[in-house]
């Protein structure tokens, strides 16, 4: 879909993957049953929500240049969340498997983040 025909932040492919990674986080690290560490857990689902939520918040702004700093913010949570994956598996919060599935799925949200913001800048 290209961008002259989105009219809502819901259409838009990387919202949508965002959303579904921060569903696979919270699934990862419910607080009380899988995770006790609440400063980790909070953090890592604080960060995801990010992604979504600038994402969100910079399309609503209806700038291209207001939206592509949203944007950044959301790519910089990305980093934040794949950064947390490694110290979970780290500290065996998560296992291998499941930690680099979601790296991957950080990396190209955060790949489709710069694309859409390399657009935006032009």
């Amino acid at each position: 879909m290209g961008m002259d025909r989105v009219q809502l932040f819901e259409d838009l492919w990387i919202w949508q993957q965002a959303r579904e990674y921060v569903k696979e986080i919270y699934s990862d690290f419910k607080q009380g049953d899988g995770c006790r560490d609440f400063g980790f857990c909070d953090q890592i689902q604080r960060a995801g929500l990010s992604i979504m939520n600038n994402i969100a918040e910079g399309f609503e702004r209806k700038s291209d240049a207001d939206f592509a700093r949203f944007l950044d913010f959301a790519k910089a949570s990305c980093g934040e969340t794949r950064s947390m994956y490694y110290t979970a598996e780290d500290l065996g919060y998560i296992g291998y498997a499941t930690a680099e599935q979601r790296r991957v799925r950080a990396k190209k949200i955060s790949s489709a983040i710069f694309s859409l913001r390399s657009h935006l800048k032009k």
